[in-house]
């Protein structure tokens, strides 16, 4: 069968991607509505195995906030947050490892390496890989901040890359689940998307890619005309502070700030729901999502 000229074009787009990128890390957080669906869930892990087979060197960190709530459910355990974090007791993070650690992260590494991907899972136990401090939340009342201990979640404190490294140099995928070890070896539950920008600037990645449910960063959310297709950090923070990012938006681009701010070179928000937008944003001249970057 032929190729069409737009097929051609395509082609021909990706190959000086194909050799700049050779031999680069590439992070991918994966998480949200892309990982509820079976046929978009293969989609983005064909294009994570596609990274491994042009020579580069992917690394995957997932959350798995569904898959936690089900299985508390299960357990009979009420779900509450707190300025949008769980509320995870000595129980509850049990639980969530259980979820996050022994169902969707061997579900993900079984699923790469059924595509022809050489997928390994690792949680941040593994020779320390994610060595974590409890995280306080901030929560206002009457026009104060107070700081709320919510139990076992916590913050990244320093990212031990060597097993990563360990990995990538003999051809494997690493899959990280994000969760970390305190200094007494308690477990902590943390955000997925800062796990990511924390991997991806500890490892110093070409790029960091993070999936969501959205195309990108808009200056207005309700107007799809103000799609921002590349801005600094420092404006990412501006947008911030002026309440033009909120919600689940603002762990996204505070990964990207992170992620920029420890040595990466790139990062990118992308729509994980759409086919293949993970090779469409590396590998095409306009890219399909919000670029993220030092300086422009």
């Amino acid at each position: 069968m032929l190729m069409n000229d737009s097929q051609l074009k395509t082609l021909m787009e990706a190959l000086p991607y194909l050799s700049k990128f050779k031999d680069k890390t590439i992070v991918v957080k994966y998480g949200g509505n892309a990982m509820l669906n079976d046929d978009i869930k293969n989609k983005v892990l064909q294009d994570i195995v596609f990274l491994q087979c042009a020579g580069m060197r992917p690394v995957v960190v997932h959350g798995g906030g569904p898959e936690i709530t089900s299985l508390m459910t299960k357990f009979g355990k009420k779900t509450q947050f707190v300025s949008g974090l769980r509320i995870t007791d000595a129980e509850s993070v049990g639980i969530a490892e259980m979820a996050l650690v022994g169902k969707t992260n061997t579900d993900l590494v079984a699923r790469l390496n059924h595509l022809g991907g050489r997928a390994v899972g690792l949680n941040g136990k593994d020779a320390n890989l994610i060595i974590a401090k409890k995280h306080l939340a901030d929560v206002y009342e009457n026009g104060e901040v107070n700081l709320v201990d919510i139990g076992f979640v916590g913050n990244v404190e320093k990212i031990n890359t060597e097993l990563v490294n360990v990995l990538l140099d003999n051809g494997y995928i690493p899959v990280i689940a994000p969760t970390g070890v305190g200094s007494s070896g308690e477990t902590y539950n943390i955000n997925a998307d800062s796990v990511a920008g924390d991997v991806a600037g500890a490892l110093k990645a070409e790029k960091l890619l993070v999936l969501t449910d959205v195309k990108g960063i808009y200056s207005d959310y309700r107007d799809e005309h103000s799609f921002i297709s590349t801005l600094t950090f420092e404006k990412a923070q501006e947008l911030i502070i002026c309440g033009k990012i909120d919600g689940g938006m603002i762990p996204k681009v505070c990964a990207c700030i992170t992620a920029l701010s420890g040595g990466a070179k790139k990062t990118h928000i992308i729509d994980g729901r759409s086919e293949h937008t993970i090779l469409l944003e590396i590998f095409s001249d306009e890219g399909v999502g919000t670029e993220v970057v030092k300086e422009i």
